[in-house]
């Protein structure tokens, strides 16, 4: 390692599709693969289903952002950790097809080529006439939302009766604008950097900080995404559109996470830096960045911004992960703050825009259906990590399984 640079982060990343890594070894059983255009599948028969090359009323389940290519391995451990979801599909005798990408964090609209070919071969291969479910978990649900009204704008019949979305960021997901920016200061290349200012990232991201201004704004790409959404009609029509919210839906948020207050402090490498919880009002300090070689510092502000750390969503380990990177490479570390609010509640369930306090603190539960895109939805009551699988969401999504 240089004596003129910080040490490098590595391999160190934000997010998964499914955070809640088990506690034990789950064994993957066999499955079949399918290679499909910047992506691929693996194939779980539900029980009793055993003809070769023949489907039985199939769930198609995509893989979330994150950098590289998906790991199915891990996503399905992650789908039978709390509770065991895949099993309980299988049990019922549908035939499970995990849908992974090339690369996770590549544009949403590339990927949803992945799920077009996975909805078409999956529909050559059903036995009869039985409809096909299709969703995903985190951004897994925005490219299935995409792919489904592309292909019904080209009057495409992708055969699908329901369309699930597991805590996934249709209004947007919120990673500090603080971390963000760290990744840069960051002086050399590094993966966490390369997954913050991918495709998916910006495209995904309420807010996003541009490395080559220092701006926090709403990325082109974001902007180019949302245009490209309303172009194939926003939603998928056909089928019923269902979502879930890892946050609770009464409006609380996470109970110790005080808007100003320092959540992270770094020392010895990167001395004095501070990351600070998001606060409302203008000028507000969420970053004070400072390395030793090369030398710099950089103070990172927020104006009209509300109190997003602390909302109601599903949560994600963003300073336990970078304090964890940190304390590997020698450093010194306060961390107050593991969690804060990845995907908020209201964006979750199609309710609210997260730009303004008091819809990004709604009370979900008093609203009427309506007031949501989806046509159904649940939130968890209690805060919960960005897509845990758990029993009560888990179990109200097989309720709403097309006969």
């Amino acid at each position: 390692m240089s004596e003129t640079a910080e040490p490098n982060v590595g391999t160190f990343t934000l997010g998964a599709a499914v955070t809640v890594e088990p506690p034990a070894p789950v064994e993957v059983p066999d499955h079949e693969e399918w290679t499909l255009p910047n992506g691929f599948a693996w194939i779980f028969r539900g029980e009793g289903n055993t003809t070769p090359g023949s489907l039985v009323r199939p769930v198609i389940m995509a893989d979330g952002f994150n950098l590289g290519r998906s790991e199915l391995d891990k996503l399905y451990q992650g789908l039978e950790t709390g509770f065991p979801f895949i099993s309980e599909l299988r049990g019922r005798g549908r035939d499970v097809i995990l849908l992974g990408f090339e690369e996770r964090s590549a544009s949403i609209l590339e990927n949803a080529e992945a799920v077009v070919a996975a909805v078409m071969r999956a529909n050559a291969e059903k036995q009869g006439d039985a409809p096909l479910v299709v969703g995903g978990f985190s951004m897994g649900g925005i490219v299935t939302r995409y792919a489904l009204a592309k292909l019904e704008m080209q009057r495409t019949h992708h055969q699908t009766a329901l369309y699930f979305s597991y805590d996934s960021p249709h209004r947007g997901a919120s990673i500090p604008v603080g971390v963000q920016a760290f990744s840069y200061f960051i002086p050399f290349p590094n993966d966490f950097a390369r997954q913050m200012n991918s495709p998916a990232a910006r495209q995904m991201l309420w807010r996003h900080y541009d490395k080559d201004t220092g701006k926090i704004g709403v990325a082109p790409e974001r902007v180019e995404f949302l245009e490209a959404l309303n172009r194939v009609g926003g939603w998928p029509q056909v089928p019923i559109k269902v979502g879930i919210a890892n946050g609770r839906g009464d409006g609380v948020g996470l109970p110790d996470v005080t808007p100003g207050d320092v959540a992270l402090s770094i020392d010895r490498i990167y001395p004095g830096t501070t990351f600070y919880t998001q606060a409302q009002g203008d000028d507000v300090t969420v970053a004070y960045l400072n390395r030793r070689f090369p030398p710099a510092e950089e103070t990172i502000t927020t104006d009209g911004f509300p109190e997003l750390d602390g909302a109601p969503g599903g949560t994600l380990h963003t300073y336990k992960i970078l304090a964890d990177a940190m304390k590997k490479l020698g450093g010194t570390v306060e961390l107050r703050h593991e969690d804060v609010c990845f995907v908020p509640s209201v964006s979750a369930v199609a309710v609210r825009d997260i730009e303004a306090q008091a819809d990004l603190y709604a009370k979900i539960n008093d609203m009427s259906p309506d007031e949501s895109e989806l046509d159904d939805f649940v939130c968890s009551p209690t805060t919960t990590p960005h897509t845990g699988i758990t029993a009560e969401l888990c179990t109200w999504l097989l309720e709403r399984l097309p006969d």
